[in-house]
């Protein structure tokens, strides 16, 4: 009697070459075989699923990112790879087009003797870092498709916001192996020009690239990288004027998810944040000339931005560390007061904000939550006193905004609103995940952790979204910015702009 013939797909052979080339197939197989037990059927299949996600990692671009709870993966289907290729394509064919016609005559044009150039936002988050808008009204009703949009495209990763003088936009990203400032034409989209240095800062949990928002002042740019390359770059040409890595030069190490704090330019310095010890963890450099004019504490550096605010009727300032809040003369740095802000991991992200003539608000996630602090003058130092503190608003590594007596901000992802003087909380509702958020005609512009764009109305009564719609995809950390009546928004993928202004 002649022996019975397997088919071929049920052949080891023809399993083990569908589970190679294409797995789900050798899944198929694998249940198919009608000899085989249950226990190697539940073995394979393991196996085969493990073969599975490599082959979407090696073969089909799976990325794999965390949101903001640091426990959520988000993932998609783009290689890093891939996105600087199609970024790179992007800007070569811009640069083979010519400018509009507008653009050429305008640039053309004789320059006046004394030009003028609106700088407005030409800050992290704005005049005062505060995140309010105040340069004209904004619409606050928006059509149900969203914003007008004047362009979109591709940019670097990392996780800067943009600064904004006259016609340009400023920002630094991760392209490839190198940490690139570049500018932008704000109604275009055109790249003007790029200034590079080989850097990649990696981290599996925060992400790739740099953080730090660059700072435009009187013709100049600051940008900090990653990893502490600190340049002042020529904002017409980008020309480097000078550099210097603030980590190598104050003996510091860099932190857990990196240099992230704007440069701020006061009365001629420019001061960072290295967190080096020996007196070296807050420096002021000579904004013209990069020389080192003071340095202070000995504290480790933390992710918040220093402010230049007044506090008490004296003008100073102001600095969270990864351990505490401190106030720092101008001049040369001293110590004015201190006030303890230690947090889960040292992780201090969230910006602070003065409330009053002596007190200000603080905020930091990882279940820490706020307080509300008020200075007492102590000859020519300050006392701290803790006025409220409670868990009403725990702010991640997204800031608060304050509009009529009234804060608000994103708790631990969910939009709340509480009361300035005491910390009450008025209402908490809208999910918009790890965002960021501004403040504009009265109204709070939210961009959501998804990328979405949303206006809400700044009222201490209730949540009250009005419109929501999607601006860019991907998951988004990136601090909007408003310049001119124009929304830029970014994240580490895309970026566009949209007309906000009536």
């Amino acid at each position: 009697m002649a022996e019975k013939r397997i088919p071929w797909y049920r052949s080891t052979v023809a399993l083990i070459l569908s589970v190679l080339v294409f797995p789900p197939l050798g899944l198929v197989l694998l249940w198919m075989r009608p000899k085989t037990g249950v226990l190697r059927r539940v073995f394979g299949s393991l196996v085969i699923l493990v073969i599975g996600v490599v082959h979407l990692f090696a073969f089909y671009g799976l990325h794999v990112e965390m949101d903001g709870t640091g426990m959520k993966p988000i993932f998609s289907f783009q290689k890093p790879s891939v996105q600087q290729q199609r970024l790179e394509e992007h800007r070569a064919a811009q640069e083979a087009t010519p400018p509009a016609p507008a653009a050429v005559v305008e640039a053309a044009a004789p320059a006046p003797s004394t030009p003028t150039i609106s700088a407005y936002w030409a800050d992290f988050r704005g005049p005062g870092r505060l995140g309010h808008y105040d340069e004209k009204p904004i619409l606050t009703s928006w059509p149900s498709s969203g914003l007008e949009r004047l362009w979109k495209q591709p940019i670097g990763g990392g996780y800067a916001s943009f600064s904004v003088a006259g016609e340009t936009a400023y920002t630094i990203e991760q392209r490839r192996g190198s940490e690139v400032v570049a500018a932008y034409n704000i109604r275009t989209g055109r790249e003007l020009w790029t200034n590079s240095w080989s850097a990649l800062f990696q981290e599996g949990m925060g992400g790739d690239g740099p953080r730090a928002t660059p700072v435009y002042d009187n013709g100049r740019v600051y940008a900090l990288g990653a990893e502490g390359e600190f340049r002042c770059i020529d904002a017409a040409t980008g020309r480097t004027i000078w550099n210097i890595n603030i980590l190598a030069d104050n003996g510091a190490q860099n932190i857990t998810w990196a240099m992230s704090n704007a440069p701020l330019i006061v009365e001629g310095k420019v001061i960072v944040t290295p967190g080096g010890d020996k007196g070296r963890s807050i420096v002021a450099y000579d904004k013209i000339s990069g020389k080192r004019l003071w340095s202070s504490l000995d504290d480790k550096a933390s992710y918040t931005s220093p402010m230049l605010v007044t506090l008490g009727g004296k003008r100073q300032i102001l600095a969270v560390t990864a351990t505490r809040a401190v106030g720092l003369t101008v001049e040369e740095g001293s110590l004015l007061w201190e006030y303890p802000w230690s947090t889960q991991y040292d992780i201090n992200c969230a910006q602070p904000i003065v409330t009053a003539r002596n007190r200000f608000f603080i905020s930091a996630g990882y279940g820490h939550g706020a307080a509300l602090v008020e200075l007492t003058p102590e000859g020519d130092k300050f006392l701290t006193k803790t006025l409220w503190a409670n868990l009403r608003m725990k702010n991640k590594f997204n800031s608060s905004v304050m509009h009529e007596g009234h804060i608000y901000g994103l708790d631990e992802g969910i939009l709340a609103c509480i009361k300035a003087d005491t910390g009450e909380q008025t209402w908490k509702g809208g999910r918009y995940g790890y965002g960021q958020l501004l403040l504009a005609s009265g109204h709070l512009v939210v961009l959501s952790e998804d990328g979405d764009l949303a206006l809400v109305r700044a009222t201490p009564a209730k949540h009250e979204e009005l419109t929501r719609f999607n601006a860019i995809d991907g998951k988004t950390w990136n601090h909007p910015a408003i310049s001119g009546g124009l929304l830029l928004v970014r994240n580490t993928t895309e970026m566009a702009c949209f007309r906000l202004a009536k």
